[in-house]
């Protein structure tokens, strides 16, 4: 069973992408459930009959972690299959638990329990919980999240309970991991930028856990389907602390230095952050710039007074990726933000004043197609003028993803413009170019 000897594992050969079954998507998010565990043996049934009923029925594996957290009052359940064999697995669970609840009479109620990672929750939540509340109101339930300060280093997942009939809760679960799975897709897309940062080892980047499926290294898809509930995903099991100073355990980062073109950010962090991410005579800072292959200074304050102080961290792509995901966790980790924060931080980086109409597009519409595809809020400041560079300021506010990955874009429509702009120079008669 390899990984999964803590676990049982219960599925079809073929459910996920095997030969005698349809492929899945090998980033498809998994449902992952909390259920009492002394539903547990129901659920399983008599040698595990009921289970097999059920990942029969929904061409669904399922993955019961029932030896973890000893003593513990509920049990994960991990479901692998298409949306559709995950919602009707999640069914004929509730179902079950229903039932047993019915004929024991051991508790009067028994909601959904959907664990999600942090990362994903924001999203799920929106603008003023307006996404939740139209879930409520769609499907008659009610629905609550646990607290941000619940969270561990060890656990990055939060519990979404909804309340309400089996029917109701079954819709609930359909809208919820509907948000869950576009949140964590736009994510996924953020990660498989081809020039974002090729050749990169996930699992030995030393950051913290995003929420996304992305594989240890060597490892095979029913691999990774049998990890620990706390295994994080782009730490690897044996470096789930990653390292204080983001110095990963699980070996030697795996980069193929194909963009070595230099860029700039411009990071703004909580001032009372500043010592813990210089660290004790600026050990912190000088591990993190060796780690991520980036130059990073911090610039003096305008005032005593700043809330914010500027991060100035230089490097090509991977770089840039690396040392920012680590400012992301430090302040996570160092509890800098407040337990209903998500961790947002404000980024910015700077364009030819002729690539700005680019990124903001006509009436818009590029800089609004930019947050809908990111999540993250994108401003270009239109009164600004021109530094000696003729370049200008492109504001980026979002999670860690959601910032790299409109980071990454704007920096394609730069690109582009560069070269339509040579193009034109090559087009320009040798005698009108002047003299060098």
């Amino acid at each position: 069973m390899g990984q999964g000897s803590r676990e049982q594992e219960f599925g079809q050969p073929g459910a996920m992408g095997g030969p005698q079954g349809p492929r899945q998507r090998q980033q498809e998010l998994p449902l992952r459930i909390l259920v009492p565990t002394q539903f547990v043996g129901a659920i399983i049934g008599k040698e595990g009959l009921t289970i097999k009923n059920i990942t029969k029925q929904t061409q669904s594996k399922v993955d019961i972690h029932r030896k973890e957290n000893a003593g513990a009052t509920e049990k994960a359940i991990t479901i692998h299959s298409s949306k559709e064999g995950c919602s009707q697995a999640c069914r004929m669970i509730l179902e079950i638990m229903e039932k047993e609840a019915n004929d024991t009479k051991i508790v009067e109620e028994v909601p959904l329990k959907i664990l999600a990672h942090n990362s994903l929750v924001g999203r799920l939540i929106g603008k003023e919980g307006r996404n939740l509340k139209k879930i409520e109101q769609d499907t008659g339930t009610k629905i609550t999240i646990s607290a941000l300060q619940d969270l561990t280093i060890y656990n990055q997942e939060r519990t979404i309970t909804v309340r309400g009939g089996v029917e109701e809760c079954c819709n609930a679960e359909m809208e919820i991991m509907k948000k869950l799975s576009e949140a964590h897709e736009n994510d996924v897309a953020s990660l498989n930028q081809t020039n974002m940062m090729p050749g990169l080892n996930m699992s030995a980047l030393g950051i913290f856990s995003s929420g996304l499926s992305v594989l240890p290294p060597n490892s095979g898809l029913r691999g990774s389907l049998s990890t620990p509930a706390n295994y994080s995903p782009l730490l690897g099991p044996s470096s789930v602390m990653g390292g204080m100073y983001g110095v990963p355990s699980s070996g030697a980062l795996s980069l193929q230095q194909v963009s070595t073109e230099q860029e700039v950010v411009y990071l703004f962090i909580p001032t009372p952050a500043v010592g813990a991410l210089i660290g004790k005579k600026g050990q912190h800072i000088k591990e993190l710039a060796h780690f991520a292959g980036a130059s990073i200074k911090i610039a003096a304050p305008d005032s005593p007074e700043e809330p914010e102080r500027m991060v100035i961290i230089t490097g090509p792509p991977e770089a840039q990726f690396k040392a920012q995901g680590r400012i992301y966790g430090k302040l996570k980790e160092e509890n800098f933000f407040t337990a209903k924060e998500e961790v947002k931080l404000e980024a910015h980086i700077k364009v030819p004043s002729s690539a700005a109409g680019r990124v903001i597009g006509k009436g818009g519409k590029t800089v609004n197609e930019l947050q809908n595809l990111t999540s993250a809020e994108v401003i270009v400041p239109r009164d600004q003028a021109p530094d000696e560079n003729d370049e200008v300021f492109v504001k980026i506010i979002g999670h860690f993803f959601a910032s790299q990955t409109a980071q990454r874009k704007i920096r394609e429509i730069v690109q582009q413009v560069k070269q339509q702009e040579r193009k034109h120079q090559q087009m320009v008669p040798t005698s009108s170019q002047p003299s060098k």
